[in-house]
């Protein structure tokens, strides 16, 4: 009679074994499946954009500008003293990129848009590459790289005709192919100097995307001079080089406007507050990824060799303090995102495999517990992160429903911006943040063309082109693109411009139609508006209330 009873307790004990090892599996399908959700939100919020042919953003119409001029064979690094008082404050590589899109496509917003968003997904794929060779887990890199899309950050500027995020594309991958070719060194007992000319052009490409690639230029040879002193003076001094001479290169070919343009007029004023606020926002929003990514550079650091992944993240971190910057935003942190992401991924695989070669058991039982804690925290990390990183729009019952499942509202009231008008009452608006009241991430409707449209027709019934804060309408009415007013008002905060011209023809009313979305013209300027035009439409879109001007 005993016998069937000393049967049946194996069988409980392998069917509660397999149920717990289970648990693990389901965890890691809903994180897997919580990550692919936000990225399919993505590519709706990238697709809405694509189809939008005014800004979305404010500067994306100078951006725009800056490629036709290169697609034209000209700089846009210019005199800003004559009309139409135009030049630019970025570096060339974005837009000369995209010049081929523009060529074949004409002068069109989903042309840029479309080139940073591809260069997201190749920064996500080189993330989820750096942790694929680490560990060999494919759910895992997944996940790092998937991360780095639903970020907020990364979400709102992504699929905008902005060149920060192609920047961080070149920035990350050239840190991924150094990692790997030190790796290779090491393990080879040689140096490879063409790898590394790989890593120095990717470099130089990030700097002359965006100049605030210095960070990670600084990185790649702190780390270089930690491994290698002689190497990286060695190379330090040819890239620094080659970056001088090409930097001179355009000085010249432009007259000095480089200079100014660049360097001058992107010395903008710091702002504690907005700094302070930035860093507590990204924190929040990041938090698994930013303490997983502390705490392995932190163990890194006493226990082992600093990682370029650990030195990068720590630099770049710091540098995100520009965000402070007037002019400067969240897009600053898509560094240290990218970093964070990559070190999160190898820490995972780091305890993983710790875990694996340390088996903790209990009553002879076949199940290691220490893997089966790890392997079980760290989807539920994934999880509690995509929480903390919610955002969704809720334009339709489907959407809207997911937001209600997890505690959000399916809509939100925000006022619409009115800088230039009086204030509005809060209307609803389809999309939830976690970020908080944010004017990107939600998707632009078919309201907000028509919108666009609308203000397009105004200018068109004029003659000339518009004085306009947004360079969308004169796009869209084939007319001069005139002005760029931060690019003017950094210059004039720092005493480089002379308005005299731009003063005289407002003063003269040459301009048949003024547009206004945030006043960011400098003072005397604002004040030659205000004495020579007067508002006789107002025009709602994106979220902003245009002011339509006309001469007094």
């Amino acid at each position: 009679m005993s016998s069937p009873a000393i049967e049946q307790t194996p069988t409980k004990t392998a069917g509660w074994e397999t149920a717990v090892t289970t648990v693990p599996k389901i965890l890691i399908g809903l994180a897997l499946l919580a990550f692919v959700g936000y990225f399919i939100v993505y590519n709706l919020y990238a697709v809405a954009l694509f189809r939008f042919p005014f800004d979305y953003d404010q500067g994306e119409g100078f951006e725009l500008m800056d490629t036709v001029l290169f697609s034209q064979g000209e700089w846009p690094y210019r005199d800003n003293n004559s009309y139409p008082f135009y030049s630019s404050n970025y570096p060339p590589l974005f837009h000369v990129i995209t010049v081929p899109l523009v060529w074949a496509f004409g002068p069109e917003y989903w042309t840029g848009r479309l080139v940073s968003y591809l260069g997201t997904l190749i920064t996500a794929v080189a993330i989820g590459y750096a942790v694929q060779k680490a560990g060999k887990r494919w759910w895992l890199s997944l996940l790092a790289g998937l991360a780095f899309l639903a970020s907020n950050y990364v979400y709102h500027v992504g699929p905008l005709f902005r060149q920060h995020m192609f920047m961080v594309m070149f920035e990350t991958v050239a840190v991924v192919y150094l990692a790997r070719t030190i790796e290779k060194e090491e393990a080879d007992g040689r140096f490879d100097n063409k790898r590394l000319l790989v890593v120095m052009l990717l470099l130089l490409a990030a700097g002359y995307t965006k100049q605030l690639a210095y960070a990670t230029v600084a990185a790649v040879f702190i780390f270089l001079f930690l491994r290698q002193p002689k190497r990286a003076v060695l190379w330090a001094v040819p890239f620094a080089v080659v970056t001088g001479l090409v930097f001179l290169w355009i000085n010249v070919a432009t007259d000095g406007y480089w200079f100014l343009n660049t360097v001058t007029a992107n010395i903008n004023p710091f702002v504690p507050g907005q700094a302070e606020g930035l860093f507590r926002q990204w924190f929040k929003l990041h938090m698994v990824l930013t303490v997983t990514a502390v705490l392995f550079a932190v163990y890194q650091l006493y226990f082992e060799r600093l990682s370029i992944y650990s030195i990068w993240f720590v630099v770049a971190t710091a540098n995100s303090v520009t965000a402070g910057k007037w002019g400067a935003g969240e897009s600053y942190f898509a560094t240290a995102i990218a970093a964070s992401c990559i070190l999160t991924g190898l820490a995972f695989n780091r305890l993983l495999t710790w875990s694996k070669a340390k088996p903790l058991t209990i009553n002879n039982l076949q199940l290691n517990i220490n893997h089966l804690a790890v392997i079980t925290a760290i989807p539920l990390l994934f999880l509690f992160q995509a929480r903390q990183m919610f955002h969704i729009p809720t334009h339709t019952p489907a959407l809207a429903a997911i937001a209600n499942a997890v505690g959000y509202p399916s809509e939100v009231m925000i006022a619409p911006q009115t800088s230039c008008s009086a204030p509005r009452d809060p209307e609803p608006i389809p999309y939830i943040d976690s970020a908080g009241v944010s004017l990107l991430g939600r998707l632009p409707t078919a309201a907000d063309t028509a919108a666009g449209m609308e203000i397009t027709a105004h200018i068109l019934q004029g003659e000339t082109a518009a004085f306009s804060e947004d360079a969308g309408f004169n796009f869209q009415a084939q007319r001069d693109i005139v002005t760029n007013p931060t690019q003017l008002l950094n210059l004039y905060n720092n005493n480089q411009v002379d308005l005299t011209e731009m003063l005289a023809m407002l003063n003269n009313q040459a301009f048949d139609t003024i547009v206004l979305r945030a006043q960011f013209y400098p003072p005397p300027v604002l004040d030659a508006i205000g004495q020579q035009y007067q508002t006789t439409d107002l025009v709602q879109m994106n979220g902003f209330v245009y002011c339509i001007m006309r001469p007094r």
